[in-house]
């Protein structure tokens, strides 16, 4: 897989900059067959930091609704990880402008 797949997005919220400025950890959305290596391998050629530590999560789609309450598909499955950087680095990750 190539390091550009990996990594989708990164997560900008209100807890993942609460760790970000306190913890030095970033979140970022993966592909759901990543490994704890590839994502790591990724971070790093991508930003030019040195990575501890990767807690990944998975996480299921959920039903969509549409009118009546009648399911109407489903989302797709995701995959979130929580990158530590060494202490003295970081990355700039600049949040999207409302549309």
């Amino acid at each position: 897989m190539n390091i550009l797949e990996v990594i989708q997005s990164p997560v900008v919220t209100e807890r993942s900059t609460i760790l970000k400025e306190k913890q030095n950890k970033y979140v970022f959305r993966v592909q759901p067959s990543s490994t704890k290596p590839q994502i790591k391998e990724a971070v790093e050629k991508l930003f030019k930091v040195d990575v501890e530590k990767v807690h990944t999560s998975n996480y299921d789609g959920k039903m969509r609704r549409l009118s009546q309450g009648r399911p109407q598909g489903r989302r797709a499955d995701w995959k979130k990880a929580i990158v530590t950087v060494k202490k003295g680095q970081e990355i700039k990750i600049e949040p999207e402008a409302p549309k």
